[in-house]
């Protein structure tokens, strides 16, 4: 069985972001939008309801959603992101605050069973070679994180990772990505 690994490259990315809003399937677009934009575990991210995204008084999506993570059981604040609020109000429609964002037709949340499925069906319909699961989501957002510049040490903050060493495999650096490395060196001095 091989390691799940992170989407690298951006075109992928943005493919499996869209695939599901072209098969107009607005919640499973929402979860792969979320999935990336977030790093949130799938068991956390399908925990999400909509009273925690959205305000119903003020009647507009919140900046931020705090959860209480099941594997750590700390709580995190993350700020949702314009791609993410986007997402948000193209499946909103004036949903019950007591809903989930992904709602199952039988009552309650999607399973983790039936996330992967969806995120591995987008992933096979589009061709992708390497084996991608709801834990690439997670993993995606910190690889290009990590190559636009944003400090391991953020990073491992925003996993809730305990040691760097757990972090340093999510990033999923592979030889391209040393050898990048050496060639910039050329361009510094």
């Amino acid at each position: 069985m091989s390691t799940t690994q992170p989407i690298r490259n951006t075109d992928e990315v943005r493919k499996l972001t869209e695939y599901y809003l072209k098969e107009g399937k607005p919640r499973n677009y929402l979860l792969i939008v979320m999935g990336i934009h977030t790093a949130l575990r799938i068991s956390d991210l399908l925990k999400i309801k909509w009273n925690d995204v959205y305000d119903f008084n003020r009647k507009r999506m919140r900046e931020t959603v705090s959860i209480k993570e099941q594997k750590t059981e700390k709580v995190k604040l993350i700020k949702l992101n314009s791609t993410v609020i986007s997402a948000l109000n193209t499946c909103f429609t004036e949903a019950t605050q007591g809903e989930y964002l992904f709602a199952s037709q039988k009552g309650g949340a999607i399973s983790r069973v039936h996330a992967y499925r969806i995120i591995r069906s987008a992933a096979e319909n589009l061709d992708f070679s390497l084996n991608v699961s709801c834990h690439s989501l997670r993993k995606t957002l910190g690889y290009h994180a990590w190559k636009i510049g944003i400090s391991p040490a953020v990073l491992m903050e925003i996993y809730n990772h305990s040691n760097y060493a757990v972090t340093r495999r999510y990033l999923g650096i592979t030889q391209d990505d040393k050898n990048e490395v050496y060639c910039k060196l050329s361009e510094l001095f």
